[in-house]
């Protein structure tokens, strides 16, 4: 395979130099400016669906029953929302091709100190060819390219037999309910990119992500006799050692996926937060910990969450306190399903190869070790997904975030040269 790739055609060229690159920087500026953390993602959404409506798209805008949508299996959220809007714009082929949904976010994690960033959170300032802000790259910046790619083919005059449907949608940092929604309201296609901050690879497989929960107990004493009292927070560290041992246990296990093979530590269990005590001259009687339990495509989400559990649990069992008093664990939050289609699925091959005759390159094709909303449209969606979208997750939930807009502009043009591709042109 070279490195050019598929030569473009005279109609994809034309697309490609529809893209309004001025036109997208400025929406990706404006969308930051809208703060969509903790559950406010309404304006953003509003905001969306006006621009999607701007593009010629078909706008399905509607309120999600949250009640409804929290009695499926798949649902899982850790921000009460008082409002969360569904918003699906579909450019409508004529017919007789594969359809197409495009998905990303308008959520965001919080910015953390503002005192931290650089550029302040979100005001979106472009510098030295970085968007900075908070969304830019995660992924208010990739959901706009994907709406910009399909602006550029309506410029173009470009039909399409299949549909394209962008999702864009809520609640994905917390564990998925906008894309859950989306699929429960009928949103299903023959392909699916989530244009997630994959460096421009092609990802077709993602880990999952457990959020979980460990309360350990102890007894409480005054600091000036602490021998009399037993300090949670020394007994968590058999517990958290166990953790420790039990990862590398994983992925040694896990390790045979050649997907995952760039990753040192592909399937982590990481802890996030500790909680314990009450006063400085207290024996603290009790701690919590909270983490997230990597898992692997195809692994049993029941089996990984026994298999910390039984972790916990002979930890507590070697040691006399923990024994008679044992710490318990939680499932809560974010669950992320992993997910995997097969790397030689016509999907892929579209992608990559769009890819490659936008960058003249031949991009990487390997799996993330995030969660996302590919498991979701997958498992639950039966739609073949891959993550594709510009930018370095490790750049994401962090101060001064960005994202290069040489990669927003490759990511787009991709996307709209892949449509054509997947879906199928009308002739004329």
């Amino acid at each position: 395979m070279s490195d050019q790739g598929p030569t473009l055609t005279d109609l994809e060229v034309r697309v490609v130099h529809s893209l309004d690159v001025e036109g997208m920087v400025e929406a990706i500026m404006e969308l930051v400016a809208v703060p969509s953390w903790d559950g406010n993602e309404t304006p953003a959404q509003e905001l969306m669906a006006r621009w999607m409506g701007e593009a010629g798209l078909e706008v399905d805008l509607w309120e999600i029953d949250q009640e409804a949508l929290a009695r499926h299996p798949a649902y899982s959220a850790e921000i009460p929302r008082a409002r969360a809007l569904g918003l699906v714009g579909t450019l409508r082929g004529e017919g007789g091709g594969p359809s197409l949904i495009l998905n990303g976010h308008v959520d965001v994690v919080p910015p953390g100190d503002p005192a931290l960033w650089t550029h302040p959170p979100f005001e979106g300032v472009l510098k030295d060819g970085r968007l900075y802000g908070r969304g830019a790259l995660d992924m208010k910046g990739p959901l706009c390219a994907a709406l910009f790619a399909l602006r550029a083919l309506g410029t173009a005059g470009v039909v399409l037999r299949g549909d394209v449907f962008l999702e864009s949608v809520v609640g994905e940092e917390d564990g998925g309910m906008g894309t859950l929604a989306t699929i429960l309201r009928g949103y299903r296609a023959d392909g699916a990119v989530v244009m997630e901050p994959t460096g421009l690879a092609v990802a077709p497989a993602l880990a999952g992500a457990l959020n979980f929960r460990v309360r350990v107990p102890g007894k409480a004493a005054h600091g000036a006799v602490r021998t009399e009292g037993v300090s949670a927070i020394e007994k968590f560290v058999p517990v958290y050692q166990a953790l420790v041992a039990l990862e590398a246990a994983r992925n040694r296990r896990l390790a045979g996926d050649p997907l995952f093979r760039s990753y040192d530590l592909p399937f982590p269990i990481s802890v996030g937060t500790i909680q314990g005590g009450d006063w400085a001259s207290s024996v603290p009687d009790h701690l919590a910990f909270e983490g997230r339990l990597g898992v692997a495509p195809g692994e049993d989400l029941g089996e990984a969450r026994r298999a910390l559990e039984s972790a916990v649990a002979e930890a507590a069992d070697g040691d006399p306190w923990l024994r008679e008093n044992p710490p318990w664990v939680e499932w809560w939050g974010g669950q992320y399903e992993p997910a995997r289609v097969p790397p030689d699925h016509p999907l892929v091959a579209v992608v990559r190869e769009s890819a490659q005759s936008i960058m003249a390159r031949v991009p990487r094709v390997m799996a993330m070790p995030y969660g996302a909303d590919m498991g979701l449209l997958v498992n639950h969606g039966s739609t073949p997904t891959v993550l594709f979208g510009p930018g370095d997750i490790r750049r994401a939930h962090r101060p001064d975030e960005y994202v290069e807009v040489e990669e927003l502009v490759v990511a787009a043009r991709t996307l709209a040269v892949a449509a054509m591709r997947f879906c199928g042109v009308v002739e004329g």
